[in-house]
């Protein structure tokens, strides 16, 4: 009796998930084969996969230039370097984006409601939002994967 009840919910949340679940249509569209043969393995991964590197992983976080940090996916400025700082996280991690270039959605993935950061362009995944960065500027923190990214310095 138990299991039947059990395998009533699993149906009942499945199809609540799935019929209520919202596809957003983006600038830039492509098949997973043409976005395989434009991004490394890691980036695919991370970017249309909802996946993330390992802490620590990126020379992203070292990086010290003026400049701006795009998406690996299709090239939309996000962030600028002025914004970048080490909040010890292990990802690059920013108080604030390039204003319309992100867009934020919920992500339950690991049991709990989390902020979840795409490119608003491309739809790809590039990290997470916290209200925990510093309280000096915006108090967001985005802890953004290194391998969502690429990096134009300015030019002097």
């Amino acid at each position: 009796m138990m299991k039947n009840y059990m395998v009533a919910f699993v149906l009942a949340f499945f199809v609540f998930y799935t019929g209520n679940a919202q596809k957003t249509n983006y600038k830039v569209s492509k098949t997973t084969s043409e976005w395989k043969k434009i991004l490394s393995p890691e980036q695919y991964y991370i970017l249309r996969l909802s996946g993330t590197e390992r802490p620590f992983s990126s020379p992203l976080n070292k990086e010290k230039r003026k400049g701006t940090y795009t998406c690996a996916g299709c090239n939309t400025p996000l962030y600028k370097s002025k914004h970048k700082y080490n909040s010890g996280s292990g990802w690059p991690s920013f108080d604030r984006a390039i204003k319309g270039n992100i867009a934020a959605d919920v992500d339950y993935k690991i049991g709990y409601a989390r902020t979840e950061v795409k490119c608003a362009n491309c739809g790809g995944h590039l990290g997470h939002s916290f209200n925990d960065g510093p309280r000096e500027t915006t108090g967001m923190r985005h802890c953004i994967n290194g391998d969502a990214l690429k990096f134009i310095p300015d030019i002097p």
